[in-house]
């Protein structure tokens, strides 16, 4: 092997949009107010095109309620860096366990036939509870949308690399964890954060699996972030909790998120990576 060289001064100079070409598919995209909103809007401004996945029934059951999916989407194009680059929206219940290779399948096919970028953003929430109150049916809910719906869209996603040439670049796919592992654990959402802590185990078995790909593999912890479904005095205690007195706001994990599937990220797979702004619970 040839003892390395510098690199010339040219490739240190930073691509205004390191995704110029690239594809992604980003899960739980169905909120203005969310992470992955913020995540696709961020890898559409580096020059992706982007399929946003999206579960309205799921945000409609909740507190904060649905947003539409025409203004979502709407965003997503908004941020669009590439003239050439384009979005596809499409719906799907990832509870379903045919669900995430038909979502596979059809963000590849709206985006040229490839997927280069995976981001499984989406999960079950608020509706979950503490040892006494939880049950098979909660457990099982979480671990088929929060657990097994991610592992079933990263089988899908490395068939679907499989049929490009070896060793194709750009092959990223980043999962969500909750810092279910920190300071005490999440002690009101026990079926949630055991299937987040199963993701982030599995994080280092999956890069191994797709490192002969050339694919990375990292798990983000984007630790409290501000989408609505905290106020008043609550607010404003988890607020104190981290050391710049502020929550993290989607775009804080996007950053990071979208900086993972770019190339200067190549040589980072397997990790689980927090990002919540130094928050001590």
């Amino acid at each position: 092997m040839p003892p390395y060289s510098p690199l010339p001064a040219a490739e240190l100079r930073r691509d205004p949009l390191p995704l110029r070409g690239r594809t992604a598919l980003v899960t739980g995209a169905s909120r203005r107010h969310g992470i992955g909103y913020a995540v696709a809007r961020r890898l559409a401004a580096y020059g992706a095109s982007v399929y946003v996945h999206h579960h309205v029934p799921h945000d409609a059951a909740m507190p904060w309620g649905a947003d539409r999916v025409e203004d979502v989407v709407a965003g997503v194009r908004e941020a669009l860096a590439d003239p050439a680059a384009l979005v596809a929206d499409g719906p799907g219940d990832l509870a379903d366990p045919a669900a995430p290779a038909e979502l596979v399948g059809r963000a590849a096919a709206a985006l040229g036939g490839r997927l280069d970028i995976l981001v499984a953003n989406h999960a079950l929430s608020a509706s979950d509870g503490r040892l006494d109150t939880i049950d098979a049916a909660m457990l099982d809910a979480h671990w088929a949308v929060d657990a097994r719906s991610v592992i079933l869209l990263v089988q899908a996603y490395a068939r679907l690399r499989d049929a490009l040439p070896p060793r194709a670049p750009g092959g990223r796919v980043v999962m969500m964890t909750s810092g279910q592992d920190h300071h005490g654990g999440m002690p009101d959402e026990l079926a949630y954060s055991l299937q987040k802590g199963a993701l982030a185990s599995v994080t280092g078995s999956l890069a191994t699996t797709l490192a002969p790909s050339a694919v990375t593999v990292n798990t983000v912890n984007p630790g409290p972030v501000d989408t609505g479904y905290r106020t008043g005095d609550d607010h404003a205690r988890i607020a104190a909790m981290f050391p710049g007195g502020r929550w993290g706001i989607p775009d804080d994990p996007a950053r990071l998120i979208a900086w993972l599937a770019t190339d200067e990220a190549a040589w980072i797979t397997g990790r689980v990576i927090d990002s919540d702004g130094g928050f001590a619970r």
